[in-house]
């Protein structure tokens, strides 16, 4: 069975084979493990280890950033979080619930964000001390420039939270070049083809030190994550998803060996096998070529009488391949993940695959699109 969602991800068998046995969590051995995956994200965020620290906690992307919304925005303090989509939308819901204002800023469903008017909304509001910005919007398939962004934040004094949840490990970034950025949000499932369970936050010392007080939460408190972490010995400050982190430690093992470039190039091919093969069947993608991302391809419902997502899907489990069951684009969609452990060889048999599936129920189309070629995207 082949997960086509943008998360949880089809994963390698090594590290499946990882999870098949038990851990002792403070067992000085997984200790080791659980300080060298926190390393592991380190270098995958290109950060310096004297001045940033991978904080991990237990549980889904939300929850880390939650997290690093009260850490680093104390009580009633005012973000900028752009509403380029569904999880823009949640993370303004989980600033409003944690007592602090997300100050919407509004972007079209097939824009990018656009940075003058990021400066403009920063320069207009002097109350606004963070701009808060989400990747890889997996409700739409867009990326956004988060470097960028992140400069112009740092250019008007402001400071930056990242929720690169279905962005880390594949689309460009070097914390060392971006000194606004407190914090970026990342979990283990996504683009570094680890197992689900456990998020990271990657932050700054400086403003990990700074921020002792504001969070409101023990159990969401990176400042307190952080001082634990600071023991001759420390490990996991409460009980963590032990297996999960010994199969992303090997997960990072062959992130290492692959390298961020070549697993972007991997899903970006994933991605063009898709949206032209999804072409061909007569469906026509949500984005237009040069706004589509390598990560999630959004795919306009069929106009036709006997479509049914759910029905769809099933399908398309009994031939072999597993979709989300829900959207989160204003028309109906359904979308497919192009991450994970597989290649373009494994989308071009998933495309063969939905086209039978769209046959399984009543729906029969001619094909009716060229293949596009696209630019690679994000590839600084």
């Amino acid at each position: 069975m082949l997960l086509l969602i943008p998360g949880p991800v089809t994963t390698d068998a090594r590290v499946k084979a990882a999870m098949a046995q038990d851990y002792a969590p403070w067992d000085n051995d997984f200790r080791q493990t659980y300080r060298q995956v926190c390393e592991g994200v380190l270098a995958a965020a290109q950060a310096e280890a004297g001045e940033h620290a991978a904080l991990a906690l237990p549980g889904c992307g939300h929850f880390a950033v939650e997290a690093a919304i009260r850490t680093f925005v104390p009580p009633g303090g005012r973000l900028l979080a752009p509403s380029t989509g569904a999880y823009a939308a949640r993370l303004q819901k989980l600033a409003g619930d944690a007592g602090r204002v997300a100050v919407p800023l509004f972007v079209g469903a097939a824009e990018r964000v656009d940075p003058q008017a990021v400066a403009a909304a920063l320069e207009q509001d002097p109350t606004l001390t963070h701009l808060a910005l989400v990747y890889s919007e997996t409700g739409s398939g867009i990326c956004h420039d988060v470097p960028e962004l992140a400069r112009i934040a740092h250019a008007l004094g402001r400071r930056v939270i990242v929720d690169a949840v279905s962005a880390f490990g594949a689309l460009p970034l070097d914390l060392r070049t971006l000194p606004a950025v407190d914090a970026v949000v990342l979990t283990a499932n996504k683009c570094l083809e680890g197992l689900p369970g456990a998020a990271f936050v990657v932050a700054r010392r400086d403003s990990l030190e700074a921020a002792r007080g504001n969070a409101g939460s023990w159990s969401l408190d990176l400042a307190d994550i952080y001082q634990h972490t600071l023991a001759p010995s420390a490990g996991p400050r409460f009980t963590p998803p032990a297996p999960t982190l010994a199969a992303l430690a090997v997960a990072l093992d062959l992130y290492r060996q692959e390298g961020r470039e070549a697993r972007l190039a991997r899903y970006t091919a994933n991605m063009r096998t898709l949206y032209d093969g999804v072409s061909e069947l007569g469906l026509t993608p949500y984005l237009p070529r040069d706004l589509q991302g390598p990560i999630v391809v959004n795919v306009r419902a069929p106009d036709a009488p006997t479509w049914n997502l759910q029905l769809f899907v099933d399908a398309l489990k009994r031939r072999g391949y597993v979709l989300s069951n829900f959207y989160n684009t204003e028309q109906p969609t359904f979308r497919v993940g192009c991450i994970g452990a597989f290649g373009a060889d494994q989308m071009r048999q998933a495309v063969d695959a939905m086209g039978g599936a769209l046959r399984d129920i009543g729906i029969h189309r001619e094909s009716a699109a060229t293949p596009l070629r696209f630019p690679l995207p994000l590839t600084a």
